[in-house]
């Protein structure tokens, strides 16, 4: 990923985190989207080159086609991001992504991967359900 590319993914990056964190913390538009760039700033302080963080960008040929972002920082390296760009989801990308980042984490020999993913994302659910991924905790609302 070029420092361009780089520019380009943190901004969608941040965008796609405030869709689903703004409504499960009930945030404003506009105070999802400050608080998941504060995030994805405080995470990557030195960019694509931040120590411990793979960012990688998928291509199908040239053509770029989604990307994923896993942290190895922690005991149980951590999904922070998996997006497949609208216009080629259900091709089998975002499979193919996970699996690629599973097989790079086993082989810098961790032996889980953790993630966490919003309740109203049901496509992603399914993805991670398919893939073997269970439940570890759950966080659960009400609206009042």
């Amino acid at each position: 990923m070029t420092e361009a590319e780089f520019e380009v993914w943190k901004r969608r990056n941040a965008e796609s985190f405030a869709a689903g964190v703004g409504p499960a913390r009930g945030l404003s538009p506009e105070k999802a989207i400050e608080f998941a760039h504060t995030e994805v700033a405080k995470l990557l302080p030195d960019g694509r080159d931040t120590e411990h963080h793979l960012v990688w960008m998928a291509c199908a040929g040239d053509e770029p086609v989604g990307s994923l972002w896993i942290s190895t920082k922690p005991r149980i390296p951590f999904i922070y991001g998996l997006e497949v760009d609208a216009a080629h989801r259900g091709k089998g990308y975002g499979r193919a992504i996970m699996l690629a980042g599973e097989e790079e984490i086993r082989r810098l020999g961790h032996t889980h991967l953790d993630l966490n993913v919003f309740g109203n994302n049901p496509t992603a659910i399914n993805l991670y359900n398919s893939l073997g991924y269970t439940v570890t905790s759950q966080q659960m609302r009400k609206q009042l």
